[in-house]
């Protein structure tokens, strides 16, 4: 059975930080891109972040890149996001993806919570 599972999210107050997990199981972990992917209350789905297979190219949005990281242990079959200076806007479920191919994966997201 296919599984993502995110953990770490939570309330955290402007320019706290977080970082959240992403635990695979069920399928070749390694021979999938991972991403990162946030939708806010009332708002469409917004890529956040990408990382390729083996974990040495990586790719952010405008408005995350500088702030959040995101990288992978292929041995534990994980990928994190690392988000530093978190801002009211970046309240979300994030939720984690894995693609290859036709094959397209998603955890069931993990809320994030910016407030005072």
């Amino acid at each position: 059975e296919v599984q993502l599972v995110e953990s770490g999210g939570g309330v955290v107050p402007p320019g706290g930080s977080l970082r959240l997990s992403c635990v695979a199981s069920g399928f070749p972990f390694t021979l999938f891109g991972m991403s990162w992917v946030r939708q806010a209350p009332g708002k469409g789905p917004e890529w956040v972040s990408a990382i390729n297979m083996g974990g040495d190219m990586t790719y952010y949005a405008d408005s995350v890149k500088g702030r959040f990281t995101i990288s992978r242990d292929n041995a534990k079959n994980t990928v994190y996001l690392q988000m530093n200076n978190l801002k009211a806007e970046d309240t979300a479920l994030y939720y984690c993806n894995a693609e290859s191919g036709y094959n397209n994966y998603w955890g069931q997201g993990t809320q994030v919570t910016v407030s005072s």
